[in-house]
């Protein structure tokens, strides 16, 4: 891997939404590349995408060049090329993830926050939104900043888990942020937005935080504040406590609008960028921090603001905000000379006090259940289940890493488990790998696979444990053995490299045998080798049972089964043999007496991921244990879990 130069200048050129004019973008940008380039990479911020028009118009003679999601949902297409290739829409042009994390070969690093704020939506949400939504989340959010704390470079391939671990990085810092929101509090003490009063701005708050802590140098928002978007450049401000470190906000007028005022918005903003190296020298026109201004920040409540229960602990009834849009006494402001409200016409209000804000617009038709009536935060079909709890897919959706039509792959829990293809990586070039927060749940790395807690264990412990006596192993004892090297499948394996990675495996499953029958537990092991297209990786899960349970699984097995219309093989290895080369998917369980049971899954058939766990919850009479999201434990008990399991497990690791 090369190592980054990170003093030389990286030329970077940031355009704004192209609105479906994908065409004349790139001709247009291959113009300014000859004429002021040559660029390192293309930033495209806002909406890209139109009815009419791809990103194959791109004709590759551009450096890569890097899109997100603005304010609207993506088309359907976009987001299956998304999931065929992790990111490549066509050559070197990169769609990024909601909440992005992209390190490039010189050392920037360049974070994305893709849709737009709806404070109805931003919370309620039990995951984070898919491209088919234009919305972000708290959970979106969370990735982000997640993501920001990990070492991340274009190129990089973790030959073994070992790297892994050490990959968290211990600055949230970035040098360039993508977003189509603008945040609240950025037109605070700026003298050039308060002479421009031909657009009015209600931001994101959610924004301001992440703004907050990962303190980017450069700011590049789509132009969300204005319709049509504009452009407005804001007077630099610095970071005190990250010595005097600058932030530079532009908001980019759109490439695809018509022009509205006589002239076309400035669209685009050429700069050069170093990854690190001494601070710029101190702008003549710096204003205060918006973020950091004391005179900006929310009065803490006081003892008599409340006079009920706590906020956190007690049933309050929630005091309504004041919007930006608010007068000091509460009285909304009037909007500027001129202005009209673009849903109902009125100059008397602003269109975020819009009466008729939350009625759809005529002709408006929901994008989910394609009914008129209302929007589509208010649509009552907006999140049917899926088979482990999140929204279920449009018809004709397959999850990426697992192959299953029943759930988006950012409720997949095979994917939550993916330290060596995480979701949004590409599988050779483009866009770095963002390695997950699973890292703290590995509990031993061996030469061909590791050993992982996972996410939401069958067994209940930690503050899950409470009543229960089912925990018998230290930490819980439920994990994953995963080969290092990516596989669909345990008999998709090539010959060639196959037996060492049995063989590994196979001691793993004995090792974990031994340490069980130490504290009176025996283990059952269960694989979904579920082939698709879409890909997935390869991992075989052990649980720990009661030994008083061990004669009753393979009967659990088989009732579960013909309660689902899954038929268990006769001729188990036979069975085995015929999916050999990828020629079946399949599952396979592991008894406790060393017995065998195959299911050969058939062609349209439906089979749940989630049957194996299934099974066990109902055979250890628990069955409130089966939605894997709703066991996940906070990362300090899951840590806790990884040295209770990993010190019980030190006598039989093999990696030791």
């Amino acid at each position: 891997m090369t190592t980054p130069n990170t003093t030389q200048s990286v030329k970077i050129l940031a355009v704004g939404a192209a609105l479906g004019s994908v065409r004349d973008l790139f001709a247009k940008i291959k113009s300014i590349d000859a004429k002021h380039g040559k660029f390192d990479c293309v930033l495209c911020v806002g909406d890209f995408f139109g009815p009419l028009q791809d990103a194959s118009a791109h004709d590759g003679t551009q450096d890569e060049c890097y899109i997100m999601q603005g304010n609207h949902p993506l088309p359907e297409d976009v987001i299956e090329k998304y999931a065929d290739t992790g990111g490549e829409l066509c050559k070197d042009v990169f769609l990024l993830n909601k909440s992005a994390l992209v390190t490039t070969v010189q050392g920037l690093r360049i974070a994305c926050l893709g849709g737009i704020y709806n404070p109805d939506i931003y919370a309620s949400s039990e995951a984070a939104p898919g491209f088919a939504s234009p919305f972000y989340t708290a959970h979106t959010v969370e990735r982000l900043l997640s993501n920001t704390l990990s070492k991340s470079t274009t190129g990089q391939n973790y030959s073994s888990l070992a790297a892994v671990r050490d990959s968290a990085s211990s600055s949230q810092l970035v040098d360039i942020l993508l977003t189509s929101d603008w945040p609240a509090s950025i037109t605070s003490n700026s003298p050039a937005f308060t002479s421009s009063p031909m657009f009015s701005v209600t931001g994101s708050p959610r924004l301001d935080d992440v703004i907050r802590k990962i303190k980017p140098r450069y700011h590049f928002a789509g132009g969300r504040g204005a319709d049509p978007p504009v452009f407005w450049e804001r007077e630099p401000f610095l970071w005190e406590d990250e010595g005097d470190r600058i932030t530079r906000f532009i908001s980019l007028g759109a490439f695809g609008s018509e022009r509205v005022t006589g002239k076309k918005e400035r669209w685009f903003y050429a700069f050069s960028i170093a990854p690190s190296g001494p601070q710029a020298k101190r702008p003549f026109n710096v204003t205060k921090n918006p973020f950091t201004d004391s005179a900006i920040r929310p009065h803490k409540r006081t003892f008599n603001t409340a006079e009920s229960e706590n906020f956190i602990w007690g049933n309050v009834e929630h005091v309504e905000k004041r919007s930006r849009t608010d007068g000091p006494s509460g009285e909304k402001t009037k909007p500027p000379s001129g202005y009209k409200c673009k849903r109902c016409g009125s100059s008397e209000h602003l269109i975020t006090d819009c009466p008729e804000r939350t009625r759809p617009p005529e002709g408006y038709v929901c994008r989910i259940c394609n009914v008129p009536g209302h929007l589509i935060r208010d649509c009552p079909t907006r999140h049917p289940a899926g088979d482990v709890g999140g929204r279920k897919p449009k018809e004709g959706y397959l999850c990426h890493s697992c192959g299953s039509g029943l759930h988006y792959i950012e409720d997949c829990p095979v994917a939550s488990q993916h330290p060596s293809r995480p979701r949004g990586e590409r599988a050779k070039k483009g866009p770095p790998k963002e390695i997950g927060r699973i890292k703290h749940l590995i509990v031993s790395i061996g030469t061909e696979c590791y050993l992982t807690l996972p996410k939401g264990q069958i067994i209940p412990t930690q503050s899950a444990a409470a009543g229960s006596n089912i925990s018998l192993v230290p930490g819980g004892g439920h994990v994953l053995i995963v080969p290092i090297a990516h596989q669909p499948t345990y008999t998709t394996i090539s010959p060639d490299i196959a037996p060492p990675i049995i063989e590994e495996t196979e001691k793993y499953k004995s090792a974990l045998r031994n340490l069980y029958a130490e504290y009176g537990a025996a283990a059952v092991f269960f694989e979904v080798g579920r082939l698709s297209s879409k890909g997935g990786h390869a991992h075989i899960q052990a649980v720990p049972i009661p030994r008083s349970l061990q004669d009753k699984v393979e009967d659990a097995f088989i009732g579960e089964g013909n309660a689902q219309g899954i038929s268990f093989e006769a001729d188990t290895d036979g069975a085995l043999e015929e999916c050999r080369g990828g020629r079946h998917s399949y599952f396979r369980v592991d008894l406790p007496d060393g017995g065998k049971m195959v299911h050969l899954m058939r062609p349209h058939a439906p089979f749940s991921i989630q049957f194996g766990r299934q099974v066990l919850v109902t055979l250890l009479n628990m069955t409130d244990r089966l939605d894997w999201k709703a066991c996940i434990l906070s990362e300090e008990e899951d840590k806790t879990d990884v040295e209770s399991f990993r010190k019980a497990f030190a006598p039989f690791d093999l990696s030791l």
